[in-house]
């Protein structure tokens, strides 16, 4: 059988309203705070408002895959996985060259994080449309984005201590038949020489290239 709602008394939506209210004093006290900001420059916000993702938090990033980021996954990182990358980043503190050595690590371990989830772990180096197989590999685009997502959110964590992100770096000379490429970008913080971190010319759970960005660009 069914019945019409009795309606409130005037008492009734005081009380209600007041309630109401109370309920969400409490829950705004007790919520949790939203994830601040990122610092970065305009080149590197690019990359994200470009193809319409969030820039990465602390907490988490937005990983692209299947060529100009048209296939997308959250990251939400785990404890496990801070310490995991807190580990591999403790061993280059020492020095420059130990922490690039380290960010090889970090990248290598994202790879394997991340393979198995989006199906990267079968993708191929220097992979383009060519291959007709975009669900399962990263262009270069991909790759600056999701290393560069990374490197922010070690350096939001504390974790980079030699060196800070630069602005993506691009080449491309079709004179002399040089593909076109971009890449992630670290500043030495003491000799301010630029290093690339470029995962797209390496297969699954190989290293990324690092080396400065003076010889990358004579690269092909």
């Amino acid at each position: 059988m069914m019945r019409e709602a009795a309606l409130p008394t005037l008492g009734n939506l005081t009380r209600n309203s007041f309630a109401a209210a109370l309920v969400a004093f409490v829950a705004a006290l007790f919520a949790a705070p939203p994830a601040r900001a990122v610092e970065m420059s305009s080149e590197v916000a690019n990359l994200y408002s470009s193809v319409s993702i969030y820039p990465p938090s602390a907490t988490s990033m937005t990983v692209c895959y299947g060529f100009v980021c048209r296939r997308r996954e959250i990251l939400d990182f785990t404890a496990g996985d801070r310490g995991a990358l807190t580990q591999i980043m403790a061993a280059g503190r020492a020095s420059a060259a130990a922490e690039r050595a380290a960010i090889q690590k970090a990248v290598v371990w994202f790879d394997r994080r991340m393979g198995p989830i989006l199906g990267t772990d079968k993708r191929v180096a220097k992979a383009d449309f060519r291959y007709f197989d975009d669900k399962h590999n990263y262009d270069c685009w991909d790759t600056t984005r999701n290393t560069t997502s990374l490197l922010l959110v070690l350096r939001e964590w504390g974790l980079l201590k030699h060196h800070a992100i630069g602005d993506p770096r691009y080449r491309g000379n079709t004179l002399v038949l040089q593909t076109p490429h971009n890449t992630a970008v670290l500043v030495d913080r003491a000799t301010k020489v630029e290093w690339v971190v470029d995962l797209w010319p390496r297969g699954y759970l190989q290293p990324p290239d690092v080396m400065t960005v003076q010889k990358w660009v004579t690269e092909d």
